[in-house]
């Protein structure tokens, strides 16, 4: 794998590749690694702008340049493939669910018999060697098959829509670990969601459907040559993320909304049509799946599971004099939220130590959590007391078997266990018993109390382990009991019910964590069925999220700093406009000729990892004039081709007769070719290559006084991987040097001008030290 574009031709001196997460200052993202997943791995720039030379010009490759029939497959294609990503995405969805239902369900029936035959030990024996069993398998296939596939995959996919690519991302490995690893993960009774890891397989079905098969099994699809390009898998990719989420909750619009706030860094109309279109057709597979299991032929299917979400759908009444309870809510919430993301921030920075020696501690990490998350879900509801069935309850008190808001567990008949009715289940199940409607005296205050604060710690442990794990539903479920604790406290001075004050802490705790409103918003009426929460919610969300970023960022932008991956902003820090674009540039600049020796391009592609080279003509005039940029992977399919030249001389058409129209073809994430692999003899060595036909004779291009934030500007809405610095006056060379990633990213310019510092973009933010320091100041 090549190194990334951030080793820029740009910069003289190269910072040294530390490793992500163990930097105790700022992290530094000019590293040409990051962790993905729970792998470290090289990573390398996407390119979105549209390569126009004479060869691709004159192919069958470029559909602008063909008839009306091509331009037809190219639109019908994307529209198909678009349906394809929904087709699939709402089986996987369903197929998740129906998996993890059936696999916990039989887990918690077998122990709930053993605990109604008063055999204890036998449970808790079976119910933690399930969980430690399903734990080690999900850490095992995850470790050994595809490390890239642990952790949510959100700030992989985000990165990558930013323009990050890294090898195996997207692969057809990593999508089969992210499935089966999360099934596991989530049967196991460990605070994890299934949320992170759909977006991430949406995004993986999307990623292999438009690469066009595979040329070493001999699966391609030729129609699909029109889409072997950056921009337009960056596209599908958007889709596949969306239809992730709206898989997981059966929300299509909020998974819209979604890829919309958090997800995508480019977004235009044609993109939210198909967007729509895929989310579309995951709703109706899943809809047409689940009158399916209505019938009984999913087993225990259909008696539980976040999919199958109608809470509260009844009329929510609540007045004018509730909204100072729900603004107390939601400032609460924030302050938790974004607590939750220091505390996160601070464990995996330690789990990353622990897993750095080797896969013997990742392994005992995941499973010693397993344990002591088994030892927590069977003990703590011991110290709840039994409390008497109500008389009027909508179903059987106590509960016998998989779900339900009555859990007999070790309590005498016509009694019923409140904590165990929200450990002793799914996290869905308890998000279901703490959403419940008409429900305001079935849980004592101390047993809400105790699961929110086991669930909200049990959430920020189990995230980092070596698993496909996702951050959504645990968050979901701590902020739903702290919803539910501060409605048991308050409902004296509110007419809202303790259901719907559960809903909207999680809408507070998802705000204060993750710092999205209006996706979040519509996930959770969707989720809900009651747009009558929609006031409630909006304020809720605003609230929080103003409060949390006070103090630190979202969740997923701070995962993706301590990874390493480097994510350009949207907008600029002010220093940027005190600097102009040739003071971060640095020399010596390497280009090639018009036609240039295959010694020459050899050596520099075997002793440097750029990605992209100026192309120099001398021939026209005296004068050196700008041809063009040619590509370091098309510099290494004319070697692979051998199409030399015995004499400097341009070849014109002929040039065109030793590639076929796939040859410069973009492969797919993270693969490309080595010039390692490259066999060329000594003969060869001493011939010429004419890289006029190949080379992008329009790059983009900034004159060098041009201010460094306003090239920003250019370089992320255009999608760009280089960007030509040229001089003002045509005596000096015609490229001065090249932007890339690299140039615009703060640790790189505050490490060339410390003095900066002080002008850098900072939020009003309180800080823990500062804050005690302040306090002892005013004593």
């Amino acid at each position: 794998m090549e190194n990334d574009d951030e080793e820029a031709q740009a910069s003289s001196t190269s910072p040294p590749l530390i490793e992500p997460l163990l930097r105790r200052s700022a992290p530094n993202n000019t590293s040409q690694v990051a962790i993905v997943g729970a792998k470290l791995c090289p990573i390398e720039s996407l390119d979105y702008e549209i390569i126009e030379n004479d060869f691709l010009l004159k192919s069958e490759w470029d559909w602008r340049s063909q008839g009306m029939f091509e331009m037809f497959q190219y639109i019908s294609i994307k529209w198909t493939l678009c349906f394809l990503v929904g087709l699939f995405a709402g089986l996987v969805g369903f197929f998740n669910n129906l998996a993890v239902e059936n696999i916990a369900g039989s887990k918690f029936v077998i122990t709930s018999n053993m605990m109604l035959a008063r055999s204890f030990g036998k449970a808790f024996g079976v119910f933690a060697v399930s969980n430690f069993a399903l734990t080690l398998f999900s850490s095992l296939i995850t470790d050994f098959i595809s490390p890239t596939a642990a952790g949510s995959g959100i700030p992989e996919v985000k990165a990558y829509l930013n323009g990050v690519d890294a090898p195996g991302i997207f692969s057809f490995r990593t999508l089969l670990v992210k499935i089966f690893g999360n099934i596991a993960a989530v049967s196991s009774s460990l605070y994890v969601g299934k949320a992170g890891p759909m977006v991430h397989t949406g995004a993986c079905i999307a990623a292999l459907l438009g690469q066009g098969g595979s040329k070493k099994y001999g699966l391609t699809w030729r129609w699909l040559r029109f889409l072997k390009n950056d921009k337009d898998r960056r596209d599908l990719v958007t889709c596949g993320s969306a239809s992730g989420i709206s898989a997981a909750f059966r929300s299509p619009v909020g998974g819209v909304l979604f890829a919309l706030e958090e997800m995508a860094s480019w977004w235009r109309s044609a993109l939210l049509w198909r967007t729509f279109f895929t989310t579309a057709v995951v709703a109706i597979v899943l809809r047409a799946l689940i009158d399916v299991c209505k019938s009984g032929k999913c087993g225990l299917f259909g008696k539980g599971g976040l999919i199958m979400f109608d809470v509260t759908s009844e009329d929510s009444a609540y007045h004018i004099s509730d909204v100072p309870v729900v603004l107390v809510l939601g400032v609460i919430g924030g302050i938790l939220g974004s607590f939750y993301n220091f505390v996160l921030d601070k464990v995996l920075r330690l789990y990353n130590l622990i897993n750095k020696k080797g896969r013997a501690p990742k392994i005992v990490l995941a499973c010693s959590i397993s344990i002591f998350t088994s030892c927590l879900l069977f003990g703590l509801p011991w110290f709840a007391s039994c409390r008497p069935c109500p008389a009027h309850a909508s179903e059987a008190c106590p509960t016998i078997g998989r779900s339900g808001n009555y859990k007999k567990y070790q309590c005498p008949p016509g009694h019923y266990n409140d904590l165990a009715s929200l450990f002793f289940n799914t996290n869905d199940d308890a998000i279901r018993n703490l959403f419940s409607k008409n429900t305001d005296d079935e849980f004592h205050h101390f047993s809400v109390l105790l699961f929110f604060i086991t669930s909200y710690f049990l959430g920020i442990l189990s995230y980092g382990i070596v698993a496909p794990v996702g951050l959504f539903v645990p968050v979901i479920v701590a902020g739903a009991s702290y919803g539910r604790y501060v409605g048991i406290l308050l409902g004296s001075h509110t007419s809202l019910n303790h259901g719907l004050f559960a809903v909207l802490g999680s809408a507070s705790l998802l705000g204060g964590s993750m710092r999205m409103t209006v996706s979040l918003c519509v996930i959770l009426l969707e989720l809900t069925n009651n747009l009558l929460l929609l006031p409630l919610i909006m304020l809720v969300l605003l609230l929080s999220k103003t409060v949390a970023d006070t103090f630190n960022g979202n969740i997923y932008d701070i995962i993706m700093k301590r990874k390493g991956f480097p994510y350009l902003e949207a907008h600029e820090e002010p220093y940027m406009r005190q600097l102009i674009v040739s003071d971060v540039v640095r020399g010596p600049l390497l280009f090639f000729n018009g036609i240039e020796k295959v010694c020459d391009i050899v050596h520099v592609l075997q002793t440097t990892g750029h990605n992209g080279f100026p192309v120099i003509d001398e021939a026209v005039s005296n004068t050196p004039l700008l041809f063009g940029l040619v590509l370091r992977s098309h510099l290494i399919v004319l070697l692979r081709k051998k199409a030399f030249l015995h004499t400097p001389v341009a070849t014109g058409m002929g040039a065109f007769k030793h590639f076929a129209a796939d040859d410069f073809a973009k492969r797919g994430s993270g693969k490309s070719q080595n010039i390692e692999d490259i066999e060329i003899t000594e003969e060869e060595m001493e011939m010429y290559i004419d890289l006029h036909p190949f080379a992008n004779t329009s790059p983009y291009t900034v004159v060098e006084s041009m201010s460094l934030a306003k090239a920003l500007k250019l370089f992320r809405e255009t999608g760009l991987r280089h960007l030509l610095v040229v001089p003002k006056t045509s005596s000096r060379s015609p490229v001065v040097g090249i932007l890339t990633r690299h140039d615009f990213m703060p640790e790189h310019i505050l490490g060339l001008y410390p003095n900066l510092k002080k002008s850098k973009w900072k939020r009003l933010r309180f800080r823990l030290p500062e804050i005690l320091k302040f306090s002892k100041h005013l004593r």
